[in-house]
């Protein structure tokens, strides 16, 4: 009886928490749109009112998961110059598309800017199990970190995934240890790690099924996220980005 009763909380709360995300979000929505009003690609959604909706949303619903990427810079970003970070960030794209093994995407980071999702499959970097970085792997890194050094203004988040094989506690420990290796090797290649976050996920955002062979391949990987850093967002509202 108290089991089924521990139940019942914990889906009162759960349902709860679901609300006051969607009330958050709603009163954020209406602040936001008084104040301001655009749809131009790299604009914001009412400054730092954007952030707290995609982070609150991560917290209160997704538990962290899909929480807002980047620091929020608590306030709003003029659309020219979200359009001006737009324009560099596509052209560090084209260049990271040419990396082999390197899958790039466009995402909207914490200030609904423009930002730099690049994923590599652990197979490309790690042996299985492991978290030192295999031979052909550095390669393929030690472009990323070139193209990183033509962006200095931006700051970079990695994030280690792994399939649910075996504990918790060895895949949290795992996809620490590969997500330091990737920023431990980008800054002995010249990335300063004041630029760099990162951190392990283990198996709790799969993107794949777990209880395929191919499912579980597609989740033991590394994702890196270029985000647009506050000297960026002023030398686009100055008009010095180039």
């Amino acid at each position: 009886m108290k089991n089924k009763q521990i139940t019942k909380i914990s889906k009162n709360m759960k349902t709860f928490n679901k609300q006051i995300a969607i009330l958050l979000c709603g009163i954020i929505l209406l602040s936001s749109c008084s104040s301001t009003k655009n749809s131009t690609k790299g604009g914001v959604i009412g400054g730092a009112g954007g952030a707290l909706l995609g982070a609150g949303i991560g917290a209160l619903v997704g538990h962290g998961k899909g929480a807002a990427i980047g620091a929020a810079v608590g306030g709003a970003v003029g659309a020219g110059a979200g359009v001006v970070i737009g324009k560099k960030m596509d052209k560090q794209k084209a260049e990271l598309e040419k990396i082999e093994g390197a899958k790039v995407e466009s995402v909207t980071d914490a200030n609904n800017l423009q930002a730099i999702k690049v994923t590599f499959d652990s197979g490309i970097l790690f042996q299985t199990g492991k978290s030192d970085l295999n031979t052909s792997s550095r390669t393929a890194l030690t472009k990323f970190a070139a193209s990183l050094k033509e962006t200095p203004e931006t700051d970079v988040t990695i994030y280690g995934h792994t399939d649910n094989t075996g504990s918790r506690e060895t895949n949290e420990q795992l996809s620490k240890n590969r997500a330091a290796s990737v920023a431990n090797f980008l800054n002995s290649n010249g990335i300063s790690t004041e630029r760099m976050t990162t951190e392990g996920k283990a198996f709790d955002e799969p993107v794949a099924d777990n209880s395929t062979t191919e499912g579980r391949a597609k989740n033991r990987r590394v994702e890196i996220y270029i985000t647009a850093n506050k000297q960026m967002i002023n030398q686009a509202e100055q008009g010095t980005l180039k």
